[in-house]
This record gives structure tokens, sequence and C-alpha cells, in this order.
């Protein structure tokens, strides 16, 4: 670079001011996490090498696995895409179990909202997710532009997504208080969202575990819930957990109870004012018994 001398100054003012010599390279804007472009994941070839891989491999390996018994599923007959998918979330295998028992008009035409610090965080991640699950970056502790545009445009483009509004699987088996991010897609986009409630997939492959452990999945369909331009999108959000709540109580009931405790306000909850009380009695049971409990029982519903 050219130093520049000047003889006044006058000159030095008129000067154009000069970039500072440094060794270090310039700042490049990072291509990973919610920067990462997975538009090449949603190209006809990789879609149809996709469809296979599921078809062929992602399914027969959840029946193994997991066993996945459907229910309800036909209150979601009459409805075309896009749909937004809302599960509770336990499991990394709660992913395949939905890819894979989806209805085939929505399973081969979804992307998955994953977190952008996990799932996108290195290269390999990035491109074995968005190809395998076609995964798309979602911010879970920090606003995104660019990733809540690219949801709004591919569920306005058709596509269906998949989604979990706790942001991150569960510690414990029991659920978590939901994100306000699901409920603001729906407004934008007026997609329907399906509540799913899945259980079992904790008990096969949870947070802490090291290997599988087979066993049954149930994932129950709820109504469609629809969104208008004048919600709020925290109370769709309470409305969206509840609704979660309920098919829990109603697999573990029936369908006329299970209406009934809504209708009072009284459906147990699978979050979060369940794990304060749990806590204590973990601490307490622990001190008693001399060892540390790994969790509290999911089975809540039990009666």
């Amino acid at each position: 670079m050219k130093l520049i001398r000047p003889n006044s100054k006058i000159s030095l003012l008129l000067s154009k001011p000069q970039r500072p010599i440094t060794l270090d390279e310039p700042h490049t804007k990072s291509k990973l996490g919610s920067n990462y472009d997975t538009g090449w994941s949603r190209r006809y070839g990789v879609r149809l090498i996709r469809a296979m891989l599921l078809d062929s491999v992602v399914r027969p390996g959840v029946e193994l696995i997991a066993s996945p018994e459907i229910k309800n599923q036909d209150r979601i007959d009459h409805l075309s895409a896009p749909v937004i998918f809302a599960a509770n979330h336990s499991s990394h295998l709660d992913t395949p179990v939905m890819l894979s028992t989806l209805p085939a008009k929505f399973r081969h035409r979804c992307v998955v909202g994953a977190g952008a610090d996990y799932f996108f965080d290195k290269r390999w991640k990035a491109i074995l997710w968005s190809g395998v699950l076609s995964a798309i970056p979602i911010e879970r502790s920090k606003p995104s532009r660019r990733a809540g545009e690219l949801a709004v445009d591919l569920v306005k483009e058709g596509w269906n997504l998949l989604i979990f509004p706790e942001g991150g699987r569960t510690p414990d088996g029991l659920g978590q208080q939901h994100k306000t991010g699901v409920a603001q897609l729906a407004i934008r986009t007026r997609a329907p969202i399906v509540p799913i409630y899945l259980e079992g997939t904790f008990e096969i492959l949870n947070k802490t575990s090291k290997r599988f452990k087979p066993g049954t999945v149930t994932a129950s369909y709820g109504s469609p819930i629809y969104a208008s331009d004048t919600d709020d999108p925290r109370e769709l959000t309470k409305t969206i957990q509840a609704a979660i709540d309920r098919l829990a109580d109603e697999l573990h009931s029936d369908f006329l109870s299970a209406a009934r405790r809504s209708a009072k306000g009284e459906t147990p909850v699978l979050a979060p004012s369940n794990r304060g009380w749990i806590e204590k009695w973990n601490r307490v049971s622990s001190l008693s018994q001399g060892r540390k409990l790994d969790r509290w029982p999911t089975k809540l519903f039990n009666r």
C-alpha cells in the first residue's frame, strides 16, 4: 500500500482515508448456521434420491426400532399442501419417525426445521442433514431474518414443514415451553398447523442415550389449527401447546374424557408447570434413597 506523505495540513485533510495495514485476512461472512444455502437439497435429482432413501432405508429402519403406531391420521385426510406439522420433541428419532409415517402426499415434499447451531455448525453436518432430511436451519437462541424468510418462502411455495415448537429435545421426558416461531409462521403463510403428540421416542433414544433401546412409538394427530392475521402469536402458541397436551391426555384415556377436561381447562399438561414439583420430588427422593434418579416417569396421564 502506498504511504501518503502530505506536504501540508490541507493535503492531509483532502487525501482519501487509507485502510490500516494488517496481517489479518478480511472478515468474511460464515456460510454455515442460518447462512447455509440449502437450495441444492430441493433440486429434483436430490429429492428423488432422498425419496428412495426414505422409503427403502429409513422407513424399514424405523419399523424395526420403533414399530410406530399411527392414530387419528384421518383428521388430516382433507388437507392439501402446504401444512405445518408441529410435534413435541423428545429424541433425534422424532424426525425419522415423522418423515417415514407422514402420508405420501406430504412426505416427499417436506422440509424439516433443524437447529442451525447444532445441525449446521459444520459443513459435513449441513450437507448430510439437508441432503438426507431436507433440513433447513432454524435459529433457536437468536432471531434470524434469513432463516425466518426461508421458512416463510418455502411454505408459500407449497412445501410442507415439520417443526418442533419446543426448540430442542426434552432432558427428562416432559415437555418444554413452546417458542412463538411456529405461530408467527402460520400467521404469515395461512398454512394450517397440525399438532402431533409423539410418545415412546424418549425411551428408545433420549438425550443422554448411547444406543437405541427398541420399543414402540405412538404418533397421534390432532385437528388442524388455522391462523388469521389478527391472531396474537403468544396466544396461538398456547393453543398449539394445549392441543398437544390434549392429544397426550386422549391417548391415555379416551376422546370424550379428554374433551371434557379440555373444556374445563383441566387437561394434564406436559410442561412446564409439572417440572417444578417433579424436580423437587426427585431431590427429596434422591436424598432419602441415597441415589440420584435419572428422571421422573413420563406416564403422567395414567389414572
